[in-house]
């Protein structure tokens, strides 16, 4: 007898939707750990921004390639597994970045924890797409992005406190430790899979799913939404250390890291924009956060500083809320192929923070903020034309045989 998906009002679906967010929470707390201390690095080692930006690029670029294998092996092994594991080894090894020796060495570490991360954000948009039902989807994908706010915020914050007060190297430890308290809590709580039915398809068939999604009118322009939309967001956390901790305003390395506490803005926006997108479609309500992103661009390049944090709020919002739409359209546009759907658009996500995370150092270097803020509001000008490319795109008719209403598109 086939199980029924996960509903809206049973303790299952509680579980696991506590069980998202702390996977949110740990693996973005451990993937972005490092990004506020690159001015640190920077004073420590003598490297330039766009080199201390490899503390994060070379963490979120392997993580990138080794998604689009994570889905077939989790194919094989089952979602929940591989997330656990993932989650556990690389809290393992953010705990001893504070012990190592050199820049070199720190780096080789980082590399290995985007690595062993990959296992988290590859599996949890399947896991999500499999165990709960069609209806559902889009509520539970933005509390999974929720938790991926809270995580992106503590982790900075956390980071950013203990530096001030104990130094970069323990409160990298301690982000480590904590990261495999929440890890143990995931694995208690995580729902078995009760739809998940291993695959041992070969890998000519594996990689036909992609050619197969790239087939899709909808599905590459929405891995290229999630390239440029990741690619503006991170550009301007990565470098807004820099600026504000240098004059005018000279900020301290704890009054920089509250700035990470307008994630909490990003929390909220992610759960509203995911039930908007269910309730009216997401080529409806794409792009309208990126038209909200370019407002907050104008105001992060003014001068006085309540303007420039209130448009870091504002890109915030927008970014979360659009990134919940984009991953909430993939997981319901591919009804087969979703583990490489989900890797698909995550491969491009994340290749967005490596290469554009680190091309906007060169716009630092080369004109300073005023660099970034160019640079960043180009990109997002391209990602709102590729939203109204999408908003041509025609939904998906109803699979033979299902006489339920389906989500809008």
């Amino acid at each position: 007898m086939e199980c029924e998906k996960i509903t809206p009002g049973t303790g299952a679906y509680r579980r696991l939707c506590i069980a998202m967010l702390l996977a949110g929470i740990s693996t973005f707390a451990l993937l972005y750990c490092t990004q506020p201390l690159m001015p640190f690095f920077s004073e420590t080692y003598g490297v330039a921004a766009e080199e201390a930006s490899l503390a994060v690029s070379l963490t979120t670029g392997p993580l990138a390639f080794v998604l689009l294998i994570a889905g077939k092996v989790s194919d094989r092994v089952g979602r929940r597994p591989l997330m656990i594991g993932s989650m556990m080894t690389a809290a393992a090894l953010t705990s001893i970045l504070g012990l190592l020796p050199s820049w070199e060495s720190l780096l080789a570490v980082r590399f290995l924890c985007g690595l062993a991360l990959a296992g988290v954000p590859a599996v949890a948009m399947a896991y999500i797409s499999e165990e709960v039902d069609d209806l559902a989807v889009g509520g539970a994908m933005g509390l999974y992005i929720a938790g991926s706010a809270i995580g992106g915020m503590s982790g900075r914050l956390l980071v950013s406190v203990l530096t001030e007060f104990f130094g970069w190297r323990d409160a990298l430890g301690t982000t480590g430790i904590a990261a495999l308290v929440i890890g143990l809590a995931f694995w208690q709580i995580l729902p078995h899979s009760r739809q998940f039915t291993p695959r041992h398809h070969s890998w000519p068939g594996y990689f036909g799913g992609f050619r197969r999604l790239f087939a899709d009118k909808a599905l590459p322009w929405l891995f290229l939404e999630a390239f440029l939309i990741m690619g503006a967001f991170i550009s301007i956390y990565n470098y807004a250390g820099y600026r504000l901790l240098a004059p005018p305003y000279a900020l301290s390395q704890a009054q920089v890291g509250l700035i990470f506490l307008l994630y909490m803005l990003g929390s909220l926006s992610s759960a509203v924009a995911g039930h908007c997108s269910g309730k009216f479609g997401p080529r409806k309500c794409l792009w309208i956060p990126l038209v909200l992103f370019l407002l907050g661009m104008a105001l992060i390049g003014a001068s006085p500083l309540p303007l420039v944090i209130a448009g870091i709020g504002i890109v915030t919002i927008a970014f979360f809320g659009a990134h919940a739409i984009a991953s909430g359209w993939v997981g319901r546009r591919a009804r087969s192929d979703r583990a490489q759907a989900a890797a698909g658009y995550l491969f491009f996500y994340y290749l967005g923070s490596s290469v554009l995370g680190s091309a906007g150092g060169y716009a630092w270097s080369w004109e300073g903020w005023n660099g970034v803020t160019v640079f960043v509001s180009l990109l997002v000008l391209i990602a709102l034309a590729v939203s109204f490319r999408l908003y041509r795109v025609a939904p998906l008719a109803a699979p033979g045989g299902d006489t339920r209403p389906i989500p809008a598109e």
